[in-house]
């Protein structure tokens, strides 16, 4: 039998291999991968702030002054060509402010702008009950009343009549009392859009302040107790983008629509009596489009949400954008060939089939930016 004498190297490294976990059965931990992505958001969100959305309440409150005009005109001289011109007006002013609703945060919210401008449904109850026991109507009395009776709906109401055979009126069929309720409600629409585009671009609270176009773009600055970073930043713009596209297909589109043909409501239709209705949801689309594309229609080409997309994935980036143009392509061909209102299309059995596939879009595009989009900002190296 031999004998085997080990040195003292030897046996010190036998002890160091018995601490380590023996000869190598246990592996060592895989280092972690960092799924990470760097993105600087400063120039996005500042463009988004200026172009996008100071600009969008600029618009509308340029609207808004072109509304009272137009409505001053109508009171003065009564004829059809003016009330025509003042219902194009109203429309034109409801672009912007439906664009608008991809991004419903901040002033629009605190100073409750959003229902004294746009509550829906109208209550045609106590509109008839102002009209029949007012007189005189001046702005601020008005702004005083319950916002059900003042804003786009009931303006809309008594410039296009009640939407149920067609959207047109007669001029002799707006009394006196109605155009200067108009006129009220033009000036208190005015001073509304004025005190928004105000809010965000001299003072957020009629104050000292500051604008809240520069809070958005300050995060973390002194003084700056709405946004400590650009992350909140970004994430309330995702979310705005995902509570419109929820709210287009899951109400407004939604609950008019039904289960079924028997189950369809005329009454929750939005914009009924201008059948305004196919051109407002497909604005809020396309307000979509705008924050994430980072421009209006038309503007030259900058940073949008959709760059911050690329920067972590630049297929799920085209592929979001795609499917933001398919939701607004499937709300406006609801129509048809006939140019058929949303009112109409929900009671029609091919409407019908149109809403279902523009619903079918807007579904899968608020997936998306909810599972895949919105999830990015846990992987952002802001």
């Amino acid at each position: 039998m031999k004998h085997f004498t080990h040195s003292a190297v030897a046996i010190a490294l036998i002890s160091v291999l018995a601490a380590c976990g023996g000869s190598g059965s246990d592996s060592a931990p895989e280092p972690e991968v960092d799924n990470g992505f760097s993105f600087d958001a400063t120039e996005m969100v500042t463009n988004l702030t200026e172009d996008v959305i100071v600009k969008g309440y600029s618009d509308l409150a340029a609207e808004g002054d072109a509304l009272l005009l137009a409505t001053q005109t109508l009171v003065t001289t009564p004829t059809q060509a003016n009330l025509l011109a003042a219902q194009d007006a109203w429309k034109a002013a409801r672009q912007p402010w439906e664009q608008g609703e991809s991004h419903i945060f901040g002033p629009v919210d605190s100073m409750d702008i959003d229902p004294h401008l746009d509550s829906w449904p109208l209550n045609t109850i106590d509109l008839t009950t102002v009209l029949s026991t007012n007189s005189g109507f001046d702005a601020e009395t008005i702004k005083g009343w319950n916002d059900d009776v003042q804003g786009f709906h009931t303006m809309e109401y008594l410039l296009f009549g009640d939407g149920v055979a067609d959207n047109s009126k007669d001029i002799a069929e707006l009394t006196e009392t109605e155009r200067d309720y108009l006129m009220g409600l033009a000036e208190v629409f005015r001073d509304y859009t004025k005190d928004l585009d105000d809010a965000w671009q001299i003072s957020h609270d009629s104050g000292s302040g500051k604008a809240y176009g520069e809070l958005l773009k300050t995060p973390g600055a002194d003084g700056n107790t709405f946004y400590s970073s650009n992350l909140g930043v970004v994430e309330e713009l995702i979310n705005g983008m995902i509570g419109i596209v929820d709210e287009v297909g899951n109400g407004k589109i939604a609950d008019p629509f039904g289960g079924s043909a028997n189950d369809a409501d005329t009454s929750k239709v939005e914009s009924q009596y201008s059948w305004n209705s196919l051109t407002d949801f497909s604005n809020n689309i396309i307000g979509v489009r705008n924050v994430y594309q980072g421009e209006l229609t038309g503007a030259a080409d900058k940073q949008g949400i959709v760059d911050f997309v690329a920067a972590a994935d630049k297929e799920l980036a085209a592929r979001v954008g795609a499917e933001i143009d398919n939701a607004i392509l499937t709300i406006q061909a609801i129509e048809g060939s006939n140019a058929m209102p949303f009112r109409q299309a929900i009671s029609d059995v091919e409407g019908r089939k149109r809403i279902q596939t523009a619903v079918d879009a807007l579904t899968k595009l608020q997936e998306s930016l909810e599972s895949e989009v919105l999830p990015l900002l846990d992987t952002w190296k802001a």
